[in-house]
């Protein structure tokens, strides 16, 4: 009836304004490395995302795990560590601010509207990241969300989660590591030489499609696309010219650095093995706890 009071309005979420989330891979591994460390019996993991915020969109540069626990609906967060763990990575990354936060799993969780409502205290919308670290589907699916509070009244009812399109920023060198985590499982990382190998075999996989084109171009059987060869040029103008000599010679001179360094790295390694038994024999033969 018109002027009765007797009446509560369901207030629905009106359209979003379009989001990207923008990651950068070390948010992905960090993600993956705060799974396989967790506390056991725990199915999942949380943490703070770090980025910026920009037009159209946020970036998400850097990332932390949190503690958490999850009981019948209810979530206990380790605020102080929270807290903490922001300020120490303020001080190094002042441009760095909280963007959001992110879980291990496929998709929205029963009390991730919890956690929304708890990280939404530091931004007016945290945007919310998961990523399937069970390989449920075969690969690692990696999304984000944003949220919307569905209100009755002037009271909040529920949240609900929108998703948003996702944009993984990466450099080709980082491209190996990404696509191993995301469409395998495996016991162990590849190794330097591994690595390489898998580079210089795409790069080969590559260079024989753009032959394979230019050579269907040049016989006809190809229309002539002059966007596609000016760019081919240019990136052919920008590979400096060297002699197989030359080439030869810095990439010894590379593999001898690389090798030098892993050999310091594991002098560095058995050394701090070797003080540590010596640290250990000698607190045992004294009884006390540590050494000033």
């Amino acid at each position: 009836m018109p002027g009765s009071s007797n009446f509560t309005v369901l207030h629905m979420p009106g359209a979003l304004n379009a989001t990207v989330a923008k990651v950068h891979p070390v948010v992905l591994f960090n993600i993956c490395d705060s799974f396989i460390r967790r506390s056991e019996g725990q199915e999942r993991v949380i943490g703070t995302l770090l980025g910026s915020f920009g037009d159209n969109g946020v970036e998400i540069k850097n990332t932390y795990a949190v503690p958490h626990n999850e009981s019948q609906g209810q979530v206990a967060v380790d605020i102080d560590f929270h807290k903490t763990m922001y300020e120490l990575h303020h001080r190094v990354n002042p441009k760095e601010v909280i963007v959001g936060w992110y879980s291990t799993g496929d998709g929205v969780g029963p009390s991730d509207a919890l956690i929304q409502d708890f990280y939404g205290r530091d931004v007016p919308n945290p945007v919310h990241l998961t990523v399937d670290t069970n390989m449920t589907d075969g690969h690692m699916a990696i999304k984000a969300y944003v949220s919307t509070p569905l209100m009755l009244g002037d009271k909040p009812l529920a949240t609900q989660f929108h998703q948003v399109a996702v944009d993984l920023r990466m450099a080709e060198a980082d491209r190996v590591g990404v696509d191993l985590l995301k469409t395998q499982q495996s016991e162990s990382l590849p190794a330097d030489v591994e690595g390489l190998e898998q580079s210089v075999t795409r790069l080969q996989s590559m260079l024989d499609e753009v032959l394979y084109y230019v050579n269907e171009v040049i016989e006809g059987r190809v229309e002539v696309n002059n966007s596609l060869g000016r760019y081919l040029m240019d990136t052919i103008a920008a590979v400096p010219r060297l002699t197989p000599e030359a080439f030869t010679t810095l990439f010894n001179e590379s593999v001898q650095d690389v090798l030098l360094v892993m050999y310091l790295a594991n002098m560095a390694k058995t050394q701090l093995l070797l003080a540590d038994k010596l640290n250990a024999n000698v607190v045992n033969a004294m009884g006390t706890s540590t050494i000033q």
